[in-house]
């Protein structure tokens, strides 16, 4: 999705290592290939981040703002469905009357008639464009992908390495543990809500992290960065799940009511010790700005996501301003990451017991 307008979906990244002095080149050098070229094998390449036919790319055309905006553009054909389906049904008819002695079409002479049809009507369809869009900060060793889904990024991740010979470490609490901290999500101590023995699996900080992003914003929510105070507040839709996602019924969503996360099955809920994986938040500075969208924990991605409303500007000023304000998010965020984790490794037995006792004074409506 667009990082220059309206809402969006990303995750975001790291750079190690030295970038290459002509990267614009490299990107230049493996700009996606024209639409007549198109098949049915999807064709992958890079264009600006302007639009998705915009293929010359230069020190100019890559930049927006200040920072430099490209995408990731794949190009294929493709026959719709309900179309393919019906080519191929005439094409079975006419081979029936074409063989007196069949009264129908075996799998293998299916599979020809279809590999057939594709390759006399492929070039007929419309090549179908989608891009993954990314902002490139090469000073700060930054980058912001507007992705998702772990198919998404994966792909971006391949295609990237390929053209700088970098591979983008993305910002999760594993990143952020071993910079800040310099220990491992394994050896993180894990929040416990309840006296259960079971652990889970794998470790969860990002799910611990949010359940207590809860706990913070309804007790104190207020942090002091760089001179601002800034506020969250957690709201739903909200996902909740076991530690052990095998016990019982693992999963709680609430969506609707006039204070779901007031409701009584938000209570019980965190008193089994289910723990948030997903939730709509808000977050406001002192001077009105605010930052709003869903957190995913697991993947730690921003879905949704609005950023402060700027003044009426030009494009390339429009860009700067939402791009700034994307980096005043992540810093915030690694802010209130340090907090919990800090809190975590000093002492988890005060956290757990604050929180414990947060739980069983929360009002349930």
């Amino acid at each position: 999705m667009p990082f220059d307008r309206g809402s969006i979906t990303f995750s975001m990244f790291e750079l190690t290592g030295d970038i290459p002095e002509d990267f614009v080149e490299k990107f230049a050098s493996a700009k996606a290939g024209t639409l007549d070229s198109v098949t049915a094998e999807p064709q992958l390449g890079w264009v600006t981040g302007h639009h998705l036919l915009d293929t010359a790319i230069d020190g100019a055309s890559a930049q927006c703002g200040g920072s430099y905006f490209l995408t990731l553009r794949q190009a294929v054909r493709k026959i719709p469905a309900s179309l393919l389906n019906a080519l191929c049904r005439r094409e079975e008819q006419a081979f029936l009357a074409a063989n007196p002695g069949r009264d129908y079409v075996s799998g293998k002479d299916k599979k020809r008639i279809k590999e057939d049809v594709i390759a006399r009507h492929i070039t007929k369809m419309p090549p179908a464009l989608s891009g993954i869009s990314m902002v490139l900060e090469p000073n700060d060793k930054l980058l912001y992908l507007g992705a998702g889904s772990q198919s998404q990024i994966d792909l971006f991740i391949e295609n990237f390495y390929r053209v700088t010979k970098m591979e983008p470490l993305q910002l999760t609490p594993a990143r952020i543990l071993e910079r800040e901290f310099q220990t491992t999500c394994a050896a993180f101590p894990p929040l416990k809500l309840t006296d259960s023995p079971a652990t889970p699996a794998e470790p969860q900080v990002g799910r611990d992290f949010l359940t207590w992003l809860l706990y913070y914003s309804e007790s104190v929510g207020k942090l002091q960065f760089e001179q601002n105070e800034f506020d969250i507040m957690l709201e739903a839709p909200i996902v909740l799940l076991d530690e052990d996602e095998a016990r019982g019924a693992g999963e709680t969503t609430v969506k609707k009511g006039d204070s779901p996360l007031r409701g009584a099955e938000v209570k019980a809920a965190l008193e089994v010790g289910k723990k948030l994986r997903k939730a709509k938040f808000t977050l406001t500075r002192d001077d009105n700005a605010v930052w709003c969208g869903t957190f995913d924990a697991d993947n730690f991605v921003f879905g949704s996501f609005k950023l402060p409303e700027g003044e009426e500007m030009n494009q390339d000023e429009i860009f700067a301003d939402r791009v700034r304000a994307l980096a005043v998010f992540r810093a915030v965020l690694i802010e209130y990451f340090k907090l919990f984790a800090s809190a975590m490794l000093a002492d988890r037995s005060a956290v757990e017991k604050a929180m414990r006792e947060w739980i069983n004074a929360r009002e349930a409506i």
